[in-house]
């Protein structure tokens, strides 16, 4: 298994409870076939440019080991949520 990172920046206009929701969602779906080592939510923060008309985010952090085949899978699922804004999943050494 590989070790990765992946970054999500979510809708601002969802509430705390709705971020949390599609974080838990993210993780369980790592946890099926790998296993979550941190998740970082950094909260709010204003965008470089706007995203979407959005000026502001979420940002969510999530540091995790995953077979490469089931990355696909979790950013499938990332595409498909319309919440997310956008998202990266970086391979780390």
């Amino acid at each position: 298994m590989n070790k990765y990172e992946s970054v999500i920046i979510i809708n601002p206009n969802l509430d705390e409870a709705a971020v949390k929701a599609l974080e838990d969602k993210f993780t369980g779906l790592i946890n099926k076939n790998g296993k979550v080592e941190s998740v970082e939510e950094m909260g709010k923060r204003k965008l470089a440019y706007d995203i979407k008309k959005n000026s502001e985010a979420f940002y969510v952090v999530i540091h995790f080991e995953a077979k490469p085949d089931s990355v696909a899978e979790l950013e499938r699922n990332y595409r498909i949520t319309d919440d997310v804004l956008k998202f990266i999943v970086v391979k780390k050494d």
